[in-house]
């Protein structure tokens, strides 16, 4: 046990002091990224497109190996291997990067974004650009923003068209004190399952309901149970791409630059993508009998206002005021 101990420390050792998985030969750098989706997901098609781009740009000078599907760990493990510098490039949702990043909890706040293209505008605006590079104190630079999509209601009895539809009702959230806190200020009940004992959870009425975007409300089989989708769209809370600042800072401007241009156009190629994949599944499942319905936004932004009151006065607070101000 004591000679375990002992490799286990100095194998921590090297990679703390390792100076970044990126690999040089006299001519070619190679970057890893990893993440934690499989190979058929948007994303992941994304990020071949944004290797590929590099490629292009670099000629053939900076390549990406990556490495899909939990290969080098979980999504958090990830984001720690990048803030040691034992890996060069993850994708990550922001809502677990609270834990490193607190400034993001602002993503998870409900009805932040008015509509898609105030999403964006926000993004890619001065305040998104601001918030990529948040975490640098924490070894961690963002690229870009990927879509993840926006979370709406789907319901077993009855749609939701209002908060008064939710009152009394028993909706499964993730595992988040904001999603808590807005299912409670909205008059429902908020049930942690996983997801995947939830087919069953309302099959059986465990729960009346849950909250997702189209391509998992899809793929979950969840519209067998659930023919009402209100599409509120309380939460979009985006994707990120991360380079770790370890290997940012031993690259030169021009290579700095190929990756940021890389990136970018990685970030329009996948809006494309996610949007064609969402609405081919709004349009599966109203084939196979969900009714879909677009409720005002308006009374449930109104229902949730006492989480923006409570931040007022702090930096999370200044932020959903830029936000908010963003056209």
């Amino acid at each position: 046990m004591q000679y375990k101990n002992i490799v286990l420390i100095i194998l921590t050792l090297f990679i703390i002091a390792s100076p970044g998985c990126s690999k040089r030969d006299d001519s070619v750098l190679t970057l890893k990224l990893g993440h934690a989706l499989d190979v058929g997901h948007p994303v992941h098609k994304s990020l071949v497109f944004m290797k590929e781009r590099l490629e292009e740009k670099s000629g053939g000078k900076v390549k990406l190996d990556i490495y899909p599907s939990e290969q080098l760990g979980s999504e958090k493990e990830l984001v720690m291997q990048l803030q040691m510098g034992a890996l060069d490039i993850t994708k990550v949702s922001t809502s677990p990067l609270e834990g490193f990043i607190p400034i993001y909890s602002v993503f998870s706040l409900p009805y932040l974004f008015r509509d898609e293209a105030h999403y964006w505008n926000a993004l890619n605006g001065p305040v998104g650009k601001e918030l990529l590079l948040a975490g640098e104190s924490k070894n961690l630079r963002g690229l870009c923003y990927y879509d993840a999509g926006s979370r709406s209601f789907y319901t077993k009895d009855k749609p939701v068209l209002s908060p008064e539809d939710l009152i009394g009702m028993k909706i499964r959230v993730m595992s988040s004190n904001t999603a808590i806190q807005m299912m409670k200020e909205l008059g429902a009940s908020s049930v942690a399952i996983s997801f995947g004992e939830l087919y069953t959870s309302l099959q059986q009425g465990v729960v009346d309901g849950a909250e997702n975007n189209p391509p998992s409300f899809c793929s979950s089989s969840h519209f067998e149970v659930c023919k009402y989708y209100s599409l509120d769209e309380h939460t979009r809370i985006p994707d990120i791409i991360l380079i770790s600042t370890k290997t940012w800072n031993r690259l030169s401007p021009e290579i700095q630059q190929m990756i940021q241009e890389a990136a970018d156009e990685s970030q329009e190629y996948q809006k494309k993508l996610w949007k064609q994949v969402s609405d081919e599944d709004l349009k599966k499942v109203e084939e196979e009998g969900v009714e879909i319905f677009y409720p005002d936004k308006a009374p449930f932004r109104e229902k949730v206002k006492k989480m923006y009151e409570s931040y007022e006065g702090t930096p999370v607070g200044e932020i959903i005021k830029r936000i908010d101000a963003v056209e």
